[in-house]
């Protein structure tokens, strides 16, 4: 019985260290840096891709957004589930989806059972950004919250980086298949971490920063979530800023810059590393600045309109010396953190109760728009007018063609700076 006893307090004594939270947002931040691995992972394959299953830039697209379809699907659910029901198991379970996702891509010998293994991971995926931000309002105070929301895109876009030029180093030694294996290997070790040392909520109220009232799920709640128009605003920025980032740096970056720079694949994965770079750092630089200012509108505002500019200057500058190139993308990625700010007007203008519905709401956006605009450039590449090339089953687009086709990413930019003229400003004395 003492035993047990001194096992209890230990446990205690452990998940109500000052430290813990700290390790608990670790630990929901490994699920986004895997997460972002498995997204980015066709950018680094696409020869590999099309070779392999005889396709076109339009199926390609298709194939890397079925994890995209997926993902919005269960976007739908994935914050209700959080908030009503243990974020411990569910995160568990979704990592798991996200391994075997990935060890049925290794394996797949046809596109469509390639694709239903990427849509398996999106499944799984979707869970990644709420529940960070879910563990964030239950584990830390309001004031903090934009800087720790903020670190959620560094861990995502570290994750975006260890799937470009790593990763691709990684497959040219062992090929894509056995490089998809070890990513599934990896799945199923940070589940077992994440079961194991991450609790649902501190045990001790008094050192929690939200209240057993504040914390009571409610489904009423739930609704005034979609029936507020700042809500949708919100929502569609997010979608339009970020997009940008899935469609280009994610996809379509690397065959763009070795057609246009004349790169290796493994020189352009390292430049395509500078987006997700400065994105990593822009994030919860920007979520500081917000709090400094206490304008978080103002930020996205000038962040968006330097985005806009970089994006143009990439797409449509001609033979840019390679270190303006490698600053232009650092740039653009720097500049488009300032959308994880979206997700901290969602939490000021809503109730804790629905946290993670909020999140997964404003998540929506980013998905949807990820999941059109990858398969969209893609045909709008095959339909270039310039034509393309077909060597042994592997097409190759000209630098015109992709200029003509990666226009929508400016457009969208510039969409969203319009919808942020109607976003307000939350009133911080009514914040819940």
């Amino acid at each position: 019985m003492a035993v047990n006893s001194d096992m209890r307090n230990a446990k205690k004594h452990f998940t109500t260290h000052r430290l813990y939270p700290w390790l608990v947002i670790i630990l929901a931040a490994s699920f986004l840096f895997y997460k972002y691995i498995l997204q980015v992972s066709p950018s680094i394959m696409t020869d590999d891709l099309m070779g392999e299953f005889h396709i076109e830039g339009a199926s390609l697209g298709n194939l890397a957004a079925s994890f995209f379809y997926s993902f919005l699907i269960a976007q739908l659910f994935v914050g209700l589930l959080l908030d009503k029901y243990s974020p411990r198991l569910l995160t568990t379970a979704a990592l798991l989806l996200c391994a075997v996702g990935a060890y049925c891509f290794s394996i797949a010998d046809n596109l469509v059972l390639a694709a239903w293994a990427r849509a398996l991971m999106g499944v799984g995926a979707a869970f990644a950004t709420v529940s960070y931000m879910k563990m964030t309002s239950l584990w830390f105070k309001p004031p903090q919250f934009a800087f720790v929301g903020g670190l959620l895109a560094s861990a995502a876009m570290l994750g975006a980086i260890a799937g470009q030029m790593p990763l691709s180093l990684v497959i040219n030694t062992v090929g894509w298949r056995h490089s998809l294996g070890l990513c599934a290997i990896l799945g199923v070790f940070l589940a077992a971490l994440f079961f194991c040392l991450v609790r649902d909520k501190p045990k001790n109220e008094n050192r929690s920063p939200v209240t057993t009232a504040a914390t009571k799920f409610s489904y009423p709640d739930v609704w005034a979530v979609f029936t507020n128009k700042q809500n949708w605003l919100i929502t569609c920025y997010s979608g339009l800023a970020f997009s940008p980032i899935d469609a280009f740096a994610g996809l379509w970056s690397i065959p763009f810059l070795k057609q246009s720079y004349q790169l290796t694949h493994t020189q352009a994965a390292f430049f395509v590393s500078f987006v997700f770079f400065g994105l990593a750092l822009g994030s919860p630089l920007l979520g500081l600045l917000s709090d400094r200012l206490g304008q978080r509108r103002r930020v996205m505002l000038g962040s968006a309109c330097v985005a806009f500019a970089t994006m143009t200057l990439i797409i449509y500058s001609r033979h840019l010396p390679l270190g303006l190139l490698g600053g232009l993308l650092f740039l653009f990625g720097f500049s488009t953190g300032a959308f994880m700010l979206g997700f901290a007007l969602g939490r000021d203008l809503n109730k804790l109760t629905v946290a993670a519905t909020i999140m997964a709401f404003i998540n929506t956006g980013d998905v949807l728009f990820s999941a059109f605009t990858e398969p969209l450039i893609g045909k709008l590449l095959d339909g270039g007018r310039s034509g393309h090339l077909v060597i042994s089953s592997i097409h190759y687009f000209s630098e015109t063609d992709y200029r003509h086709a990666l226009t929508v990413l400016p457009v969208y930019i510039l969409l969203s700076i319009v919808l942020l003229i109607f976003i307000r400003e939350p009133n911080k004395h009514s914040l819940v």
